[in-house]
């Protein structure tokens, strides 16, 4: 695994990322108790875990001495890990998590991002271990959100309705509205998954550029990963069924 991108949703946002064998503490925080990523809530313990990064997974420390932290599968079916107080080195087997702190109010979280999973060389004998493993080049989730927003950004391409547009952001909100997982899609999530699908899927965006304030350039960003996903295959006339189905007064609305 390549490394992981640690995400806090909330004001003011945060985004950490982390490779094998670094570590993020995250918190309250304090001058004697320093944190990487800050949880201003006043029921967070100062210091109140920590994520490691290995090569194959992601691990998660629980500090504090009373509560337990769910990691939550968002985008699986309701699958969760609760991690006791005091454990250490929790193994997280999630590509997309959520974990949550409990407060005394609705509850703190962030999102964890595992892009890069290692799967053995489909063409190789089984057993046969010698030698390096075959990485993915585009490991794509085809039951994440992720990917619906790919296919939204690369309908009128696949349905020939235009060579040059792009979705919008607000468009691709629109089209996925009557999704029955995602009808709740924000188009802060969609900026998200797109930022997501340039930075750590595709990589389209070098690592130099992948800085706060650069995610406004997103129009050249999505026609980029249009370009890739339909110049690879990775999204085809096949994967239009997982889009819900459009209405005939927006057939084409789409764009």
């Amino acid at each position: 695994m390549s490394g992981i991108v640690i995400h806090l949703p909330q004001e003011p946002a945060q985004t950490v990322r982390l490779g094998p064998g670094e570590v993020a503490r995250f918190g309250r925080g304090s001058e004697a108790a320093p944190v990487e990523l800050r949880l201003a809530d006043p029921s967070v313990s100062r210091l109140a875990g920590e994520i490691r990064v290995t090569d194959e997974h992601w691990l998660l420390s629980n500090f504090s001495a009373t509560q337990s932290y769910l990691v939550e599968n968002p985008e699986g079916a309701g699958e969760y890990l609760r991690v006791p107080p005091r454990r250490v080195g929790a193994p997280i087997p999630f590509e997309f998590a959520r974990v949550v702190l409990p407060t005394r109010g609705s509850g703190v979280s962030f999102h964890v991002f595992a892009p890069d999973h290692v799967y053995l060389d489909p063409s190789g004998p089984e057993g046969d271990h010698r030698g390096t493993r075959t990485l993915t080049a585009y490991s794509l989730d085809q039951t994440a959100a992720y990917f619906l927003v790919l296919v939204a950004l690369c309908e009128p391409r696949l349905r020939d309705e235009s060579a040059l547009a792009v979705p919008t952001t607000p468009e691709i909100v629109e089209r996925l509205r009557r999704h029955p997982q995602y009808g709740r899609l924000t188009a802060r999530a969609v900026s998200a998954h797109i930022d997501y699908l340039a930075d750590e899927k595709l990589r389209i965006v070098p690592p130099a550029e992948r800085e706060p304030g650069r995610g406004a350039r997103r129009n050249g960003k999505r026609e980029t990963l249009v370009g890739v996903a339909l110049r690879f295959g990775l999204v085809d006339e096949r994967h239009l069924g997982l889009l819900p189905a459009r209405t005939p007064s927006g057939a084409g609305a789409c764009r």
